[in-house]
């Protein structure tokens, strides 16, 4: 695991330093956003890990990602954005649900409007 974070980490300090190096370049004006997870376990077990990310961030828990099952706690750094997000068992299995109909329903495509 560590070679895999310090891996993203030197990847995203060489993107940075391409983009800087080529302004000929064009980049996008929307913000970027790395999300990281913790790994699938209880709710209880997950949202302690969101704690734990939140007191090492300094940060809070967004509450406006609560009504969605998504326990979930961030930092930005100008256009840039850190989070860290439990989705929790109420969340999965509406995700669940929904994707169960994927394939089922085909457009009819023989008749013109």
């Amino acid at each position: 695991m560590h070679n895999d974070r310090d891996a993203l980490i030197a990847g995203l300090i060489s993107m940075a330093g391409f983009l800087k190096a080529h302004p000929q370049i064009p980049t996008s004006i929307a913000p970027v956003t790395l999300r990281a997870f913790p790994d699938n376990g209880s709710d209880d077990d997950m949202r302690a890990e969101v704690d734990k990310v939140a007191a090492l961030l300094g940060t809070e828990i967004d509450h406006h990602h609560l009504p969605h099952d998504h326990y979930m706690t961030g930092i930005g750094f100008g256009p840039v954005r850190y989070e860290f997000i439990a989705i929790l068992a109420a969340a999965r299995a509406r995700h669940a649900a929904d994707d169960s109909y994927r394939g089922c329903i085909q457009i009819d495509t023989t008749q013109e409007a």
